[in-house]
């Protein structure tokens, strides 16, 4: 990764920045919905600041990752789900979308989570390399998912395991 780049957690002071970087990073290869409005908010019950993380070169963010758990079930707590990532153009190739990647898993390990797992549309050749190279496997597709400008694109969940958490594991109830 390029050594100015720093990865933070994000604030709620980035969110304008970042609905700007979404905005700028959407395409149909990686989104199977419509661009985001200018007003949209990223930051919800949902989707709490505490689950994104930035990257920053330069004082402006480039990059993000968002986490969150798979489900809402007790049952299902030590599993984190990859709920978005997007890098500026500029700043692609310079190993942001790893650093993201490996940052947001690290940071589901340390919250207690033993598994990641995420969605890609089975067109986005880019972002499934990279998954790869961060250690996910392609766990289940569900054909013909989306139709997205005339074509059929699959949905591709992918997984990868995060080892034991720091600390001992919570007792269950």
């Amino acid at each position: 990764m390029a050594s100015d780049v720093v990865i933070r957690p994000a604030r709620a002071e980035d969110e304008r920045e970042m609905v700007e970087l979404v905005r700028a990073a959407w395409s149909r290869v990686s989104e199977p919905g419509p661009r985001r409005p200018a007003d949209t908010v990223l930051f919800d019950e949902r989707h709490p600041v505490e689950g994104f993380l930035v990257a920053e070169r330069g004082g402006r963010v480039v990059g993000y990752a968002a986490q969150a758990p798979a489900s809402p079930l007790e049952t299902n707590r030590h599993v984190r789900h990859v709920q978005g990532l997007a890098v500026l153009e500029s700043a692609r190739g310079l190993g942001v979308g790893r650093a993201l990647v490996e940052a947001v898993c690290a940071a589901a390990r340390a919250a207690g989570a033993r598994r990641m797992t995420l969605r890609v549309l089975g067109h986005n050749e880019p972002a499934q390399r990279l998954y790869r190279r961060c250690g996910f496997t392609v766990v289940g597709v569900l054909p013909e998912e989306f139709l997205l400008d005339g074509v059929y694109v699959d949905d591709v969940w992918m997984s990868r395991s995060l080892g034991e958490p720091d600390g001992p594991a919570q007792p269950q109830p």
